[in-house]
């Protein structure tokens, strides 16, 4: 088996406590095409938009390709599948993008989609995500999103048409040495373009009338889905609003035949596993006011071995600290600095749950460890930012602190189980390199998350109350005490394993405020409702 691949003066402070914010995600459109299959159509299509970067308005290419029905029923849900949009952005936007000293992007964007029915509309985000990408020296950005998009109940027969709306696109900048890039995070709006074939029409989908109708009328609204917004402009019902009483008739008939979109959780985030492990707090470890709890995973490279080892899905419980702000001379702003403390929790013990790897061992040796990742000091969390009174633009630097000491379980090497003995541990823990010795002494893993947060634009990257993206390097100290009844593995296991430049990144989930209670975020027992994804 093979591993994954590598992936002034001082002034009065202000406190306050943070908030959870909500985060991300992102998108995608699609216009006709051939029909591919027995019910299905298949939409690829190339649409024009005008985005808005720091120089000005630069075009911008959107190609669409995802799979609709070719016909749905009245009342039954659908939802297009294998959606793909690929943005390709002009050089000149690379070049606005490189002056901030940014090497790199992550992308997340939000495509807002029409949905009409003759002169009935509503109105969906469709979210996904792109990988990380490199900028290039020159030539074109293009960049592929991936994600789920809602579903859609047509209410009545008829034609389904589905259109392009405004495109954010949310860019989280990295620099090569992992500083913060200037800004760190940039929001970029576009237009669909005047000239975009039919208005941006993606597909047609024909609805045809429910065989079985229920015994309600089908033009009343469904209980559980808020009335649809049809103020965006262009759209269908902006005419409807104009003819009064023309076409199907009154405002209340259009809204009650409107169709309605249910939505999913962004991308990246799923609704509870049965398989998560416990994550809650108890007699032995109480929570209080500013106690939160959330899950983390993610993937470490292990260089000597041109693979990664997944790091399963984690419980963190977290004591938030108050946030301090320091204002600015002028009162225009000011600094922003929060410290918070941790710990990792399973079953009782401060530690992940074991995980298993498998390498090539020196390229050709098929080698399986179970393995635990042991907390053996304090985890925090230190926040630093700066925020505008005017501009309301604010940005955020996290680093999580934590001590990890790597013990190995089991161990095969060919097939063969080998004794690792009780022992068998790193020497000391995960190192990186600490930019603040002086204040954080020892040993440990620095992970690092950037945000940014320009209104009305949702918050880009990591925040300690939503989550998002945590990455660092570390080291993997020698091992020893490994080996029972007179075997010695130390040097097996430090040859083939430990060493330095060992990328690290972790997804930290949506937590939970446990004495605040709220059913997007918590189980009715109170663990974390939101279940990160790892990435690459």
């Amino acid at each position: 088996m093979r591993g994954h691949r590598a992936a002034t003066p001082r002034l009065p402070r202000v406190r306050a406590r943070t908030t959870a914010i909500g985060a991300f995600v992102v998108l995608a459109a699609m216009v006709p095409a051939a029909v591919s299959a027995a019910g299905t159509q298949e939409a690829d299509v190339a649409l024009p938009y005008v985005c808005r970067l720091p120089s000005g308005e630069l075009p911008a290419t959107v190609r669409v390709t995802a799979d609709f029905p070719t016909a749905a029923t009245a009342g039954k849900a659908f939802t297009p599948a294998d959606v793909s949009t690929t943005v390709e952005l002009p050089a000149e936007a690379v070049a606005d993008l490189a002056r901030g000293r940014a090497s790199g992007v992550r992308a997340v964007t939000r495509l807002g989609v029409g949905i009409a029915q003759g002169e009935s509309a509503a109105e969906a985000t469709w979210r996904g995500t792109a990988p990380p990408a490199a900028l290039p020296a020159s030539g074109p950005l293009t960049l592929t999103a991936t994600g789920d998009v809602p579903s859609v109940t047509a209410r009545v027969d008829g034609s389904l048409a589905f259109s392009a709306r405004a495109l954010d696109l949310d860019l989280a900048l990295d620099t090569p040495d992992g500083t913060a890039a200037d800004p760190a995070a940039l929001t970029i709006g576009c237009s669909l373009a005047e000239d975009a074939p039919k208005r941006g029409l993606l597909a047609t989908v024909q609805i045809e009338p429910d065989p079985e109708p229920p015994a309600t009328s089908p033009a009343s609204p469904t209980p559980s889905v808020p009335a649809p917004d049809t103020s965006t402009p262009h759209s269908p019902d902006d005419q409807a609003g104009q003819n009064g009483q023309d076409g199907q008739g009154s405002r209340d008939d259009q809204e009650g035949r409107a169709p309605t979109v249910t939505e999913r959780a962004p991308q990246g985030a799923a609704t509870r596993r049965p398989d998560a492990p416990p994550c809650r707090y108890d007699e032995r470890h109480p929570s209080t006011s500013a106690s939160l709890n959330a899950y983390v995973t993610g993937y470490t490279n292990v260089r000597k071995l041109a693979g990664a080892s997944l790091i399963p899905l984690s419980c963190a419980l977290i004591e938030q600290g108050p946030t301090d702000i320091e204002l600015f001379p002028d009162y225009s702003g000011g600094y922003l600095s929060q410290h918070s403390q941790g710990t990792l929790w399973y079953r009782g013990e401060p530690q992940t749950p074991p995980f298993q790897a498998t390498f090539l061992t020196f390229g050709f040796v098929p080698t399986k460890a179970t393995m635990v990742l042991e907390q053996t000091g304090p985890m925090t969390m230190d926040g630093k930012g700066e925020t505008s009174f005017v501009t309301l633009f604010t940005k955020m630097e996290t680093r999580v602190r934590v001590p990890l000491v790597l013990r190995v379980t089991a161990l095969e090497v060919n097939g063969t189980p080998l004794d690792v003995g009780t022992g068998c541990r790193t020497r000391s823990p995960l190192r990186s390199e600490e930019p603040e010795p002086a204040k954080f002494p020892g040993d440990h893993l620095v992970l690092t998350g950037r945000s940014s947060h320009q209104p009305p634009a949702l918050p880009v990257g990591y925040l300690l109350s939503s989550g998002g993206p945590l990455t660092g390097e570390v080291t993997i100290p020698a091992f020893t005490h490994c080996g029972g009844k007179g075997e010695d593995l130390d040097r097996l296991l430090t040859a083939s394993v430990s060493g330095p430049g060992n990328y690290v990144k972790q997804t930290q989930g949506q937590t939970c405020a446990v004495q605040v209670f709220n059913p997007d975020q918590c189980t009715e027992d109170l663990q974390p409702l939101v279940i990160p994804v790892p990435e690459r």
